[in-house]
């Protein structure tokens, strides 16, 4: 991976982080389920009308919906209304990224080298230290739900390797038609109309201005900003080579969380967020990089006649 594309898979961790203040403060007027169908929906609508369907095997683009768009969703959503913390719904969320790397070898027979499996392994430990401070303050329920949401996400990721669209945006904005149907049927379903309709009651207080506000940041930047630059990340390099950015994501969802929403951050916390970054750099190539690149004016030297050598 090239500086450009790491700095891309840290802008997108940065606007995932983010989002899960964004669904906190919209799942505070709307119910979990519709929301994600507004979600989507709002960007089905114009893709179905001006975009043109991407160049992909409908089982992929239905795999990456599915798996992305509806699963991811579903459980995120439904974990976090029922009472998953907003700081630990980000990092529970990140074992998307080694369910990915495990995928990805299996089913997609990606190699992995050693300074991946070192990083994967330490973003790991750093998310388990995280973990293990903040498990106290979710039920088991929401936290299993947000994990199936991170399988969901997995699968996702491996239908959009799969997929290697030549308009990666294209094959986001599709992958946003795919989760409204279902979706609606389930909020119409558990939810009822009755809620639903309550849900747009009073949409002119400061909590409903908050909430769509939210809705805008997770449609625009959420989906089509950072999405969109992960399918095209996930077009251009293996599964297990993009997927350690995402375990960034709880390390700005945790100091959100702790900024705006007050929750607490400990030390451990503190500790365990900087061996992720020092697993995601691992992973991701960027320390053999930065090796490289020390190595090479070394190499030029070496190679280059020394002024004082003498001529033939």
């Amino acid at each position: 991976m090239t500086t450009r594309e790491r700095l891309l898979g840290l802008l997108v961790a940065v606007l995932w982080g983010l989002n899960f203040l964004a669904i906190h403060l919209s799942l505070e007027q709307f119910p979990p389920f519709f929301l994600i169908a507004l979600r989507f929906a709002l960007l089905a609508v114009p893709t179905i009308l001006l975009v043109p369907r991407p160049d992909v095997p409908l089982r992929w683009l239905l795999g990456y919906g599915l798996g992305f768009g509806t699963l991811q969703f579903l459980f995120l959503y439904w974990a976090m209304a029922t009472g998953m913390p907003t700081g630990l719904a980000s990092l529970v969320l990140q074992a998307s990224a080694p369910f990915t790397v495990l995928l990805g070898a299996t089913l997609l027979r990606e190699r992995l080298d050693r300074g991946q499996v070192l990083g994967i392994l330490l973003a790991v430990a750093g998310l388990t230290a995280i973990g293990a401070q903040q498990l106290g303050t979710a039920a088991l329920g929401p936290f299993l739900l947000t994990l199936l949401g991170a399988l969901g996400w997995a699968l996702g990721n491996v239908s959009s390797r799969l997929a290697r669209p030549s308009k990666p945006l294209h094959l986001t904005l599709w992958m946003s038609v795919v989760p409204v149907a279902p979706m609606l049927a389930t909020s119409l379903w558990v939810e009822g109309p009755d809620r639903i309709a309550r849900s747009f009651d009073g949409l002119d207080t400061t909590t409903a201005l908050l909430a769509i506000a939210g809705l805008a940041y997770t449609v625009l930047l959420g989906t089509v900003v950072g999405s969109g630059i992960w399918t095209w990340l996930l077009s251009r390099h293996p599964a297990a080579r993009v997927a350690p950015f995402s375990m960034l994501v709880p390390v700005v969802g945790l100091l959100t969380a702790w900024v705006v929403l007050g929750e607490t951050l400990t030390p451990v916390e503190v500790a365990g967020a900087a061996v992720v970054v020092l697993g995601v750099l691992l992973g991701s190539g960027a320390l053999a990089s930065v090796r490289e690149r020390r190595a090479r004016p070394a190499d030029r030297r070496a190679l280059t006649p020394s002024a004082s050598a003498p001529r033939a």
